[in-house]
């Protein structure tokens, strides 16, 4: 691994709320394809997901002023749940766009940490635009 590259790792941001998991052997699948085959266990984050650890590094790069404007994201599920993450930790407020055919427990877990959540769009290509014209509009 590229030296520059390892150095970017280790000085990431995203330890300040990620967490260390557990890296387990899968025999099953091991066995299936004749490899050994590792799995990273992310889904013990609090988000349940490996999204905290981008959503987190990018923001906490983010300098004040950007941070006291909030933040905007598009997403269906485990990003949104990260940004949201990052946005608390970081005494941020995020605004998190949505399709309408989001499940019930991946809004509540984004509202659940402060985030405000827009129901946009039957399609995340909607959804999206629908964000991207709410930055322009209020300068995000």
């Amino acid at each position: 691994m590229p030296e520059q590259y390892l150095k970017k790792i280790l000085t990431s941001r995203v330890y300040d709320v990620a967490r260390e998991t557990a890296l387990v052997r899968a025999p099953s699948l091991s066995r299936r394809t004749g490899h050994t085959v590792w799995l990273k266990r992310e889904d013990e984050q609090d988000v349940f997901s490996f999204k905290i650890r981008g959503a987190y590094n990018k923001m906490a790069q983010l300098d004040a002023d950007t941070l006291a404007r909030g933040v905007v994201a598009a997403s269906a599920g485990n990003h949104a749940q990260g940004v949201a993450m990052a946005a608390q930790r970081l005494k941020c407020q995020a605004t998190i766009f949505m399709p309408v055919t989001t499940p019930a427990i991946k809004v509540s877990a984004v509202r659940n940490r402060a985030a405000r959540v827009r129901l946009v769009g039957d399609s995340f290509d909607e959804t999206l635009a629908a964000a991207q014209v709410f930055c322009e509009k209020n300068a995000q």
